[in-house]
């Protein structure tokens, strides 16, 4: 893969003067006011996915809401809102985060296999737009807690309609032994069910088969399969106001083909032409994936003695920060800041200090490095922060939002004392009370 290719195909990142921006901030200058490491995002990039797919659906009726998991950030959940978003959720956390930005709790969507009562409760009295069920005994809670409360609850039935979607099995959620959503039978029982219970309103059909999709078929296949549903759900008497296909629509990290969103579109229209129905759909990685880098900086290299041994570039981020590469072996492009370096290439490990083998960012990387440089993983917009810990005790790295030449942290670096103040308080307490 040239540099060239990097930068035009599919990333917020591109090198003005030999120097890698994102827009026309440089990403030296934000390691400069932040530190390292730190993840940063485009706003333009966010901004231009969104309306990306919106436009692809420009002739079928249509609501985006965005997947609040794969970035929760409240300046991203605020630029969706801005852009016409609603949003969904998967837990009881990130409606509060959607709340926070005065997100409308009509435009949320509910998802998620363990929504506790105290969960669903708060989202009742929250107002949310829809819940979508996983189980009989998820419904079975919902009117219990809607009659508690009075309240009139809005359901979609998540169909597990058994689609591959040929994709990582840690990502896979449409076959029959993931433990998302029920059968197509089941689900035709708990709509008939839920058609008998005052505090129940059925208002929609909803499936999701996986994320980082790059094919349309599964997706087309699995819209076909849950409209022959919703078809026999009609002639019960039962009738559904929209169509829920989730998300998973695949980008590029390394050299896959992505999904072409305008011909998925088209056929989704087709699929759909004629049908009174609204089509909901729930991006999370398509949106926000390439639109950030995680920013860090080498402390050391670690050059082979001998030719069949490893170099290691040892980083300031780790597998807290990014633990994508560790959980499912996945791939991020790695490049310098500083492209004009005059070091020998070399192929390099790149790995953290976190005391663990399995803390890498990246393998087998043909880069040119000295120690202090700047170094940036790509494609981390999604699934990078929200997954971060405090493993070995470090904090959580700075995000920053990049908005033309400007830029604003938009969470603040982890400190250690955020890291122990609870538990400060807890031996307090415990201190007071003699125990």
């Amino acid at each position: 893969m040239t540099l060239g290719n990097v930068e035009k195909e599919f990333t917020a990142a591109k090198y003005l003067q030999n120097e890698l921006h994102i827009e026309q901030t440089a990403l030296s200058k934000i390691a400069d006011a932040v530190g390292t490491p730190a993840y940063v995002y485009s706003k333009s990039y966010l901004t231009d996915q969104y309306n990306l797919l919106s436009e692809a659906l420009t002739s079928t009726p249509h609501q985006i809401h965005y997947s609040v998991k794969a970035n929760s950030n409240l300046a991203i959940l605020a630029l969706f809102k801005s852009l016409g978003a609603g949003f969904d959720i998967v837990s009881s956390g990130e409606l509060s985060r959607v709340l926070a930005v005065g997100g409308d709790p009509k435009s949320v969507i509910f998802s998620g296999v363990g929504k506790s009562v105290e969960e669903i409760n708060f989202a009742l009295k929250a107002g949310i737009g829809c819940f979508n069920v996983e189980s009989r005994g998820e419904l079975l809670r919902i009117m219990a807690q809607a009659d508690l409360l009075g309240c009139v609850a809005n359901v979609a039935i998540r169909v597990n309609p058994n689609v591959d979607a040929k994709t990582h099995p840690y990502i896979a959620t449409g076959l029959k032994e993931n433990k998302f959503g029920v059968t197509k039978k089941e689900a035709l029982a708990l709509y008939l069910l839920a058609a008998e219970n005052p505090y129940i309103n059925l208002t929609g059909i909803d499936c999701h088969i996986g994320s980082q999709i790059n094919e349309p078929e599964p997706l087309l296949q699995a819209l076909t399969s849950i409209l022959e549903l919703r078809d026999t759900l009609e002639k019960e008497g039962i009738s559904l106001q929209h169509v829920d296909l989730g998300g998973g629509f695949g980008v590029r990290y390394q050299d896959e083909t992505p999904l072409d969103i305008n011909d998925w579109g088209a056929s989704v229209g087709q699929i759909l032409g004629g049908r009174d129905l609204q089509l909901r759909i729930e991006p999370g990685r398509f949106l926000t994936a390439n639109a950030g880098v995680l920013l860090t900086r080498v402390e050391y290299l670690k050059v082979a003695e001998q030719p069949d041994h490893k170099n290691f570039a040892v980083v300031d981020a780790a597998m807290n920060d990014l633990l994508r590469p560790s959980l499912y072996q996945a791939w991020h492009e790695v490049l310098p800041v500083d492209k004009s370096s005059k070091e020998q290439l070399l192929e390099w490990d790149i790995v953290g200090p976190i005391c663990e083998s399995g803390d890498f960012l990246a393998k087998q990387r043909s880069l040119a490095l000295a120690e202090d440089d700047l170094v940036a993983v790509l494609s981390i917009g999604a699934y990078g922060s929200v997954l971060a810990s405090n493993y070995n005790t470090r904090g959580r790295a700075p995000e920053v939002l990049v908005d033309g030449a400007e830029f604003k942290v938009v969470r603040r670096r982890e400190t250690v004392q955020d890291q122990i103040r609870l538990e400060l308080e807890l031996e307090l307490e415990l201190r007071q009370t003699g125990h």
